[in-house]
């Protein structure tokens, strides 16, 4: 079945933040907003503001990221932000984990579709991964409160690495909150950075894991 059509235009910031992957992630949006909608994936409302609040919202993660890293996108629903990642970084490997069923069938028709050849779709809770699945970086947005969040993704981690949670507005007062979770779940120290620049700005939660293996 071809791309659907009725993906708002994109901005003129796309360019500048996505460079030469803007085709692929253009044709990622068509996707989105048309068997992302179709499949519940993605609400009706959210697909005029598709560049601004989704897409552009992820892009400034892929700065955060080293070549050769492994990375998981936990919870990753309609790849956000896990697909643009592995548009925008092919020098690292991501890990989509999705538990429901259709939602991983259409990450999985994304990664074929957009010829992601280092992006991978587990269809897996992340309790269901831990011991099995160690990475280098977790990333996660609008999955859970940072508390809970942690739990599932710091057993993922290997020591050093690091959970980059997109929390926007509530990054600084969920951090602040989550002091007593992130200790438990064997975190070192915590953060909030501001990546990108304009419509693509977004604020993050940094998250080492202990450098210490306590597995």
């Amino acid at each position: 079945m071809p791309l659907l059509t009725g993906r708002p235009a994109a901005p003129e910031q796309a360019s500048v933040v996505f460079g030469p992957a803007l085709p692929t992630i253009e044709r990622y949006a068509t996707l989105l907003a048309g068997v992302g909608v179709e499949h519940g994936l993605l609400g009706p409302r959210e697909a005029p503001r598709l560049w601004e609040r989704h897409l552009l919202n992820c892009a400034g993660l892929a700065d955060l990221l080293e070549p050769g890293q492994v990375v998981a996108d936990l919870g990753s629903g309609a790849g956000l932000p896990g697909i643009v990642l592995a548009v925008m970084r092919p020098d690292v490997t991501v890990v989509l984990i999705e538990p429901l069923l259709r939602r991983a069938s259409f990450l999985e028709r994304a990664v074929a579709e957009l010829g992601l050849r280092t992006a991978v779709v587990r269809r897996a809770r992340a309790e269901e991964l831990a011991g099995r699945l160690v990475v280098d970086v977790v990333t996660a947005r609008a999955v859970a409160p940072l508390d809970r969040l942690a739990g599932w993704a710091l057993p993922l981690l290997s020591p050093g690495g690091r959970l980059l949670a997109l929390k926007g507005e509530r990054a600084d007062s969920e951090l602040a909150g989550a002091g007593a979770a992130l200790k438990a779940a064997g975190a070192g120290r915590s953060e909030v950075v501001t990546v990108g620049t304009g419509r693509s700005e977004a604020r993050v939660v940094v998250v080492h894991r202990d450098d210490r293996d306590r597995r």
